[in-house]
């Protein structure tokens, strides 16, 4: 079963729409290897009325967890399986265009769009080694440091500056 099939017959989305989800991760980017799960970010402006929607609906799944973060917004991870395919459903209070998870998600996107195939070839190399997709993108980008705030830094740069950056490679 495809991923998008999981997505559909769980009802993910259908459960979980007055938090606005959505689908973020590898699976859409074409970046996944095996294993990779399918990764939904929502906006969990009532966590536990969230977390009560997941419980409710997901609980019976096989390696269902939910838990919560003691992190600043106190965010709420959920993670089970469907058809099986391993999904990770985070809630966080901030909305969904402010979350880091959406905003790396976007920055990946846009970077993909633009490359020329290399990059697509190198995360992917990369992935297959095991390393995570942030860290991985940025090994291949040549960001030193904290993988995951280099990435956000990168959301504000133009087209052309991210093609520059692309033509180095």
């Amino acid at each position: 079963m495809e991923y998008e099939a999981a997505i559909s017959s769980s009802g993910v989305l259908d459960t979980l729409r007055a938090f606005d989800p959505h689908v973020v991760g590898t699976l859409p980017l074409a970046i996944s290897v095996p294993g990779s799960d399918i990764d939904i970010v929502c906006h969990a402006f009532g966590p536990a009325v969230f977390a009560e929607a997941i419980w409710k609906q997901y609980q019976s799944c096989d390696g269902f967890r939910l838990y919560q973060w003691t992190s600043a917004g106190r965010p709420v991870v959920a993670r089970f399986e469907w058809s099986g395919w391993p999904f990770e459903v985070f809630g966080d209070t901030r909305p969904v265009d402010q979350q880091d998870g959406w905003l790396h998600f976007e920055i990946e996107r846009r970077l993909l769009a633009l490359d020329d195939g290399r990059l697509r070839k190198a995360v992917l190399q990369q992935r297959s080694l095991g390393i995570k997709t942030e860290p991985a993108f940025a090994a291949v980008l040549g960001i030193d440091g904290d993988p995951y705030r280099g990435l956000l830094e990168l959301a504000s740069e133009t087209d052309v500056q991210l093609r520059a950056r692309l033509n180095s490679l």
